[in-house]
């Protein structure tokens, strides 16, 4: 990172928000091509390289590139961290790398400012149209934009799937440069940390967090001011403030889109933490799996410290904080936080008994401060706004937006934020578009392998924390995975067992041997050799299991199983009981049959049948012996007639 201009008071902060906002004003076009994991996976690198190669044909435009790309380019790089325009007599038009807008499933996006427009499912071979007619000519493109039937949607904010959600913590996200604090700081960014600094005692930010009833979005919603007055109280005066980031829930990209989108939200946030409690040092723990979110924090930290925003004698208050990145390796049980610490520190991740508890020896042994991403990112926005601002949105105990990945069979994936209270139908229906394809709502998952499946009865239940708890479910970090009713649920919950039994640590007997005994017995069941008291033994396997666990993880272990067998015993027992899967998931338990009215006899099923299960003669229908048949499909595959169903 450049050496930046050090900011060394308040009133600096002031000027350079400002400034950055009138340069901003000045640009005649400014394109925000989506840079998070989602969108680059679709090929939104491809897309901001055109775009900048376009840029750099026409010599009547005087262009801005993203940070990083500014820095490593000739003569460009005041301009990327600035800027700054070098020719008043030119178009100024800046290209920069965004975090994720949430609509995942039309991406590569690329937001237009400040017309507004929000272009869709962007590809290379788009580029030059867009750099013509929109950059140069001032045209919409009306093919890139979003369409509903015949319905045309300009900008994002016209779209039905934002219009139904509420972005605090995500506002910024997709709306400013990923990789440029400046932009952050004109946003407003780093001002809640000057009203910390200069207009609050350490006491008041407790008390303003604690009022707030800010709940951790990680997963148990423990109340954040709660722990940040028993860190403050602590006798031991070494302390620290520390974000998990390893967020392991399959389906669940919401911490990857802070820390991708906004990573200076997040930091301020922890600096706010870290003054309210005196904490000095600071680590975020973050899954390797993240490598677009490890380098972008990596150069948000190198930004703060080079603009004295982070380091030794903040904004010139005396106060220091210095910030470490930590990678997990990508055990699921390293989001447990006693597991986490123990990771930092060099040790095997496994959780310890407790208490004593990591308020009070957390990291070294020391009192610690622990939240997660989001709840960081919600800091500076209650500190600007007060307590009383934060608990008017959502239910009393439960204030506040909350962000959810939507994924599976749902129409819109992605990510949304909404106030927490929210009805799940009016997720699933409203926001997420319902089923694909017309098909029948089944169930969703929530909170991953740790939370339980909601279905049709749930749709008017509210997503709180204290709302779900009554159902068995809960938040968790707020993946979302839709199914229809082509989803099977014992098969669900032998995968989220499966996965919970792989990422044990294996340091608690009823972790490590109750989730084995479980996934056997649901094992059993898929394949077809359950029998009747099996689903009375998995109930009692998870009551031990939830009962002496030795962490949170392995106590909520159970609840996928258990909340299936609740909501669909039915389809249990059939697969007990008639050897049948409803949703014909179940290889094991799949009957293979050829239709004689549509069989034309080609007998190419019956040469590509690996076990010589299927019979006939040329030009007559043929048949399928299952007791050969080892229900591999490939019979299926072949017939060109669709002769061949599953019974």
């Amino acid at each position: 990172v450049r050496r930046m201009n050090r900011i060394k008071t308040r009133t600096d902060l002031d000027v350079l928000k400002k400034d950055g906002q009138a340069q901003i004003e000045q640009k005649a076009c400014r394109l925000f091509v989506c840079s998070g994991t989602g969108c680059v996976a679709s090929g939104s690198e491809k897309v901001y390289n055109k775009l900048c190669e376009l840029a750099k044909n026409h010599p009547e435009i005087d262009v801005v590139f993203s940070a990083e790309e500014a820095h490593e380019a000739d003569g460009e790089c005041c301009k990327g961290c600035s800027g700054t325009s070098s020719a008043d007599d030119k178009k100024s038009v800046s290209i920069k790398k965004s975090g994720c807008h949430g609509f995942c499933e039309i991406g590569p996006l690329v937001r237009v400012e400040p017309q507004g427009l929000m272009y869709t499912k962007v590809t290379e071979d788009d580029c030059e149209s867009i750099f013509e007619k929109t950059v140069l000519g001032g045209e919409i493109v009306h093919e890139l934009l979003y369409h509903e039937g015949e319905k045309e949607y300009i900008g994002e904010d016209d779209i039905p799937f934002f219009q139904g959600q509420t972005r605090l913590v995500l506002k910024r996200c997709g709306h400013i440069d990923a990789e440029d604090i400046h932009e952050y700081i004109a946003s407003g960014g780093y001002q809640s940390l000057a009203k910390a600094l200069f207009d609050m005692k350490p006491d008041d930010i407790v008390n303003e967090i604690y009022e707030s009833n800010l709940r951790g979005r990680g997963g148990g919603g423990f109340r954040a001011g709660t722990k940040w007055k028993q860190v403050a109280s602590q006798q031991e005066k070494e302390r620290y403030v520390v974000c998990n980031g390893d967020e392991g829930d399959p389906g669940a990209f919401m911490d990857c889109a802070v820390m991708e989108g906004i990573p200076h939200q997040m930091i301020e946030g922890m600096l706010i933490a870290a003054y309210a409690v005196q904490a000095h040092e600071g680590y975020i723990y973050v899954r390797a799996e993240y490598p677009l979110a490890v380098k972008r924090l990596k150069l948000a930290i190198a930004q703060a410290e080079s603009m004295g925003l982070l380091g030794d004698n903040i904004l010139g208050t005396g106060f220091s904080f210095h910030l470490h990145i930590n990678r997990g390796a990508g055990a699921f049980v390293c989001g447990e936080g006693s597991a986490l610490t123990a990771s930092i520190e060099g040790k095997r991740g496994m959780p310890r008994v407790k208490p004593p508890r990591t308020v009070s020896q957390g990291l070294f042994a020391k009192p610690t401060v622990l939240n997660n991403v989001e709840t960081y990112a919600n800091v500076p926005m209650i500190i600007e706004n007060g307590a009383h601002w934060y608990r008017s949105i959502g239910p009393e105990n439960s204030p506040g937006t909350k962000t959810f990945s939507l994924s599976g069979t749902i129409r819109n994936t992605g990510l949304i934020e909404v106030p927490m209270g929210t009805k799940l139908g009016d997720v699933i229906f409203g926001i997420g578009g319902g089923i694909k394809n017309d098909q029948e709502f089944k169930a969703v998952q929530l909170g991953g392998p740790s939370g339980g499946c909601l279905t049709k009865e749930n749709l008017d239940l509210s997503l709180d924390f204290d709302s779900l708890k009554k159902t068995g479910a809960i938040i968790g970090s707020g993946g979302m995975v839709v199914m229809d009713q082509h989803t099977c649920m014992v098969e669900v919950a032998r995968f989220f067992m499966n996965f919970t039994q792989r990422e044990s640590c294996g340091k608690c007997v009823p972790c490590r041997e109750g989730t084995t005994r479980m996934l056997e017995i649901l094992q059993r069941i898929v394949e077809g050799k359950g029998e009747p008291e099996d689903l009375d033994k998995l109930l009692v396997l998870a009551d031990m299991i939830s009962s002496t666990a030795l962490c949170g993880l392995g106590k909520s272990a159970p609840l996928p199983v258990v909340s299936t067998i609740r909501a669909f015993r039915d389809e249990y027992m059939e697969h007990i009981v008639d050897k049948k899967c409803r949703a014909k998931v179940c290889d094991k338990l799949k009957t293979y049959v050829i239709d004689p009215q549509k069989c034309k006899g080609c007998s190419r099923c019956a040469k590509n049948c690996p076990v010589n299960a299927i019979s006939g003669e040329i030009k007559s229908p043929f048949t399928i012996d299952n007791t050969k048949c080892v229900r591999c499909g490939v019979c299926m595959d072949h017939c060109s007639f669709d002769a061949i169903y599953i019974d």
